[in-house]
């Protein structure tokens, strides 16, 4: 079932209807009263006041994937092809997902299908970050990370070729905490977290935890000067064709890079050069919108994280003063072929989204318009449709992502100083919140070998770019920045209001 101001509506109803109960006969009088707020006020921003800050409609929807909604709630929430592909479509799916899950070797260990893992990885697979395709699961083991999130590297400029981050000239991009046998791992990496009391404005009290990463045991000498250490938690992947769809104009159109209206909001697009064909193009995906297309993202996770090459990486993953590195490195012929890339690329554009839950439910609608009027929807916009695409079940949808894909500051507490193209150091991009009250549902099902129990004050929801945060609550909290406003309305707010603006975004 559709909402279009279906919250409001509920909530203004109620309200002028008892006010007017009195009148009895007059009961017509309170309808078009309702009607005229309704067209006046627009279920606008959090703060309607003459600064001249844009209306945001209130409309949420139980599909929130359009027609590549589905209805699985449970552990495969995540990994769930969007309904209705043809029949050669789900045989390509099908090809992507083997891809997708299977843990890669050396030769001559397997046969030819998953041949190429390392010399220098992360993981051995793409389910072994993107647990059951939803976000990483951090396990800490003596102090050391075993799972879930790879440190990012850059230089202090950017690299003048690219436009992007500048690699270390020994480690390179990224981190590479294992390596196949002769080979040196680059490093170790381990993790403390700091916590920190602050309280809610009615008095409670409540504890965030910020991770402090180091980079221990470096196989190749210190890291060279001004580089900085970046971490990155693997975000869930469901959806990611529905935001590739959305035509770029729409996304640039909503940009207010020098906050001409005076909402104190600045989103701004992510221009980058993507790598594949050296064009500029609009940002979508990864932290800071540094990825342009799925099949870019596709193709640098395979090298980065699990050193498989493709047409558009040949060279393995080592530098030159990895030597042992480049003995065991083959060149020229791709370990994932076009065809083999192309099916992974089609199964995570086809995964579908999981429905929203509790529509009905008076305190998720109650949410609903918390969300808004917090302020929650400046950056996290509701919907958006999408564009002509190859495939049907993507093209024309009416979605509701809630993230409006630019870059927003968020202050100094989440500033990790990576520049990524025009993305600052303090710069993300807008995660989309479809699916999010499923995280737990997920990581509590995954398989045993990425089951493990969380550790080192860390729970099972690892929000934010660094999997600091282990509750909802929690994400909102450490919002600073441009949502210092949404996130001090949440704070301040009586707790029976916080308790329905969280209740709505786990009906996500």
């Amino acid at each position: 079932m559709n909402f279009r101001f279906g919250a409001a509506v509920r909530w203004l109803s109620r309200s002028i209807l008892a006010a007017v109960s009195w009148l009895g006969r007059a009961r017509w009088f309170a309808v078009g009263l309702l009607t005229v707020v309704i067209v006046l006020v627009g279920c606008g921003s959090s703060d309607l006041t003459s600064s001249g800050e844009r209306p945001r409609p209130l409309s949420f929807s139980s599909d929130l994937g359009g027609a590549a909604t589905h209805g699985e709630n449970g552990a495969n929430a995540f990994n769930t092809a969007a309904p209705d592909l043809t029949g050669e479509q789900q045989q390509i799916f099908d090809l992507g997902r083997r891809f997708f899950e299977a843990e890669w070797v050396l030769a001559p260990e397997g046969g030819d299908d998953f041949v190429g893992l390392g010399p220098v990885f992360n993981g051995v697979s793409c389910a072994s970050c993107h647990v059951l395709g939803g976000r990483g699961q951090t396990a800490v083991v003596d102090g050391n990370l075993e799972i879930g999130i790879t440190l990012r590297l850059a230089g202090p400029d950017l690299d003048p070729l690219t436009g992007g981050p500048a690699p270390d000239p020994v480690y390179g991009i990224q981190i590479q905490d294992q390596a196949v046998d002769s080979v040196p791992a680059e490093a170790d990496v381990s993790v403390v977290y700091e916590t920190i009391t602050r309280e809610y404005g009615d008095g409670e009290l409540y504890e965030l935890v910020r991770p402090v990463f180091s980079v221990d045991n470096l196989a190749f000498g210190p890291l060279a000067e001004g580089v900085v250490v970046s971490p990155r938690m693997a975000p869930p992947v469901m959806g990611m064709g529905l935001l590739e769809a959305i035509p770029a104009a729409d996304i640039i159109a909503a940009a207010d890079p020098d906050d001409a209206d005076g909402d104190g909001i600045s989103g701004r697009p992510n221009m980058i050069i993507e790598d594949m064909s050296g064009n500029e193009m609009l940002g979508r995906f990864s932290w800071k919108a540094s990825v342009a297309t799925v099949q870019q993202q596709v193709a640098v996770a395979f090298h980065t994280d699990i050193g498989v090459t493709t047409y558009f990486h040949l060279a393995q993953n080592c530098t030159a003063a990895q030597a042992e590195c480049q003995v065991v490195a083959t060149e020229g012929r791709p370990e994932l072929t076009d065809g083999l890339l192309g099916s992974v690329t089609f199964f995570n554009r086809t995964l579908g989204v999981p429905a929203m839950r509790d529509t009905d439910d008076e305190q998720v609608i109650r949410g609903a318009e918390l969300f808004d009027s917090m302020g929650c929807a400046s950056c996290h916009t509701p919907s958006h449709t999408t564009g002509q695409t190859e495939v049907g079940v993507l093209t024309a949808q009416e979605i509701f992502p809630y993230t409006d894909l630019l870059l927003h500051d968020m202050g100094i507490d989440l500033a990790d100083g990576r520049a990524e193209f025009d993305a600052g150091p303090a710069e993300w991009r807008t995660p989309p919140l479809w699916g999010l009250g499923l995280t737990g549902e997920v990581l509590d099902n995954a398989p045993a070998e990425h089951g493990i129990e969380p550790v080192d004050n860390q729970g099972r929801f690892n929000l934010l770019h660094d999997g600091r945060a282990r509750t909802i609550a929690e994400a909102i909290l450490w919002h600073g920045g441009e949502a210092e406003g949404a996130k001090e309305a949440f704070r301040l707010a009586p707790a029976e209001d916080r308790a329905a603006l969280i209740r709505f975004l786990e009906s996500l």
